[in-house]
C-alpha cells in the first residue's frame, strides 16, 4: 500500500495519506500545515497527511498537481523497479 483515503476519525476533513520520502513530511508539515498533517499510526513511518479540502471547499488545481506528484512519489517507493521505469516511459513519451 502505498496511499489511502482517509476517514478513519470521521473529523470531516477529506483527506489521503501516503507514503512520502525521507524529510518531505517535516518540510511539508512545516511549510504549510493547513494542508499537510503527520497522520495518526503511520506518520511515525515518514507518511504524509494531505488535506483535500480547506473550510469544506475543495483545493484549488494547482494543488492537484501536487498530489499527483505525492502519490506518483509513494507509488515508486513501493513499486518493483521494473514498474517505475515502465511509468517513466509512460511519461517521457
Amino acid at each position: 500500500m502505498f496511499a489511502t483515503y482517509a476517514d478513519h476519525h470521521h473529523d470531516d476533513r477529506l483527506s489521503f495519506w501516503c507514503h512520502a520520502p525521507a524529510g518531505a513530511q517535516q518540510s511539508l508539515v512545516a511549510a504549510d500545515p493547513q494542508r499537510f498533517f503527520v497522520p495518526p499510526y503511520v506518520g511515525g513511518r515518514g507518511w504524509i497527511g494531505v488535506y483535500l479540502d480547506v473550510a469544506g471547499q475543495v483545493l484549488d488545481d494547482v494543488f492537484w498537481d501536487e498530489i499527483t506528484e505525492l502519490v506518483e512519489d509513494a507509488y515508486r517507493m513501493v513499486a518493483p523497479k521494473k514498474l517505475s521505469t515502465e511509468l517513466d516511459a509512460r511519461r517521457s513519451g
